[in-house]
């Protein structure tokens, strides 16, 4: 099993959770910012629309990304899953990064009249249950995927191409600790009569979101450009070919996650001399059908019979 084989069900089911979860909170952040006074609420609110926004992409990933192949697109469609992603990123930034660093900085430079903060103080309670839930779910389906490969939670969340699970569990992370800021800021402006600390709590989660945001822009990023195989895992994929009768050698290896379930492998592989047409033809359907076994996630394999080039040159040949 692959650190790629991810069962798609559950990755929309944790999308849709935090969706669902992020709407509601959004709307009663906005009512306790605005009834409050409070710019941090504000700032929350604009994290939960951003968060909203964030998940509608990612289903839409989902769903754009698990076409099969067809005559115009001979490889699929899972890359696609991967802009839309990255949109999402971008949207994480734009929607709650800026608005939430903008209202903290127009806080302290033009100052703010507290109102009552007990309707935030529930609101934040509410959320805060809300959006552990929905990272319940998230590390939930993390801790289940990395005990399956025998990998640790926090490596297989760095390493993951299911962007979409990885952009839920840092969301709702974040989430978790913006509340935490906006009741602080919401406690100073309390005790000390002063929006000051209302201001910093909105400039904080600002840049916790940009944060966010960057992470999850630079991962989809490196897989839209085309990321391989980690490097254990290219070695098990070259160990397996040479299990194959009559391979010999590989050459070159070249692996491509085009997607979460999505692997792409091409080799160049030598292969024994007395070896007849018709044995190398038998020896790469195999190969394709071993890793395949041993790596649902492979898609596609392509193997290209190539000439060592120690044989090349003792034969006589170019080197």
């Amino acid at each position: 099993m692959s650190e790629t084989d991810i069962p798609p069900s559950e990755s929309v089911f944790t999308v849709v959770v935090a969706a669902v979860a992020n709407l509601g909170i959004a709307v009663a952040k906005a009512v306790a910012g605005v009834l409050s006074g409070s710019s941090a609420m504000l700032s929350e609110a604009a994290h939960s629309v951003a968060d909203t926004v964030t998940e509608l992409m990612l289903l839409t990933a989902l769903r754009r990304g698990a076409r099969p192949a067809d005559e115009e697109h001979p490889l699929g469609y899972g890359p696609e899953r991967y802009v839309w992603a990255l949109l999402a990123a971008v949207a994480t930034f734009v929607g709650g990064a800026v608005f939430a660093v903008y209202d903290g900085v127009h806080t302290l430079t033009h100052g703010e009249e507290p109102g009552d903060p007990l309707v935030s103080y529930i609101v934040l309670g509410v959320a805060f249950v809300l959006e552990g839930y929905s990272l319940r779910t998230g590390a939930r389906q993390v801790r289940a995927e990395a005990a399956r490969i025998g990998v640790p939670a926090g490596r297989y969340l760095r390493v993951t191409p299911d962007t979409a699970v990885k952009a839920v569990v840092m969301e709702d992370s974040a989430a978790l600790v913006g509340l935490l800021l906006a009741a602080g800021g919401l406690l100073g402006g309390q005790l000390t009569g002063s929006g000051i600390w209302d201001g910093i709590a909105s400039i904080l989660i600002g840049l916790l979101l940009v944060y966010v945001a960057w992470v999850l822009g630079h991962s989809n990023a490196r897989l839209l450009i085309g990321r391989p195989l980690p490097a254990p895992l290219r070695d098990a994929v070259r160990e397996e070919i040479l299990t194959v009768p009559h391979i010999v050698a590989v050459l070159e290896l070249t692996t491509l996650i085009q997607g979460p379930q999505e692997i792409l492998i091409a080799a160049k592989v030598d292969f024994r001399d007395a070896s007849t047409a018709a044995q190398v033809e038998w020896a790469c359907e195999e190969a394709e059908e071993q890793l395949r076994e041993v790596f649902p996630a492979i898609r596609r394999v392509y193997l290209d019979p190539t000439p060592g080039l120690g044989r090349e040159v003792a034969a006589g040949g170019e080197p």
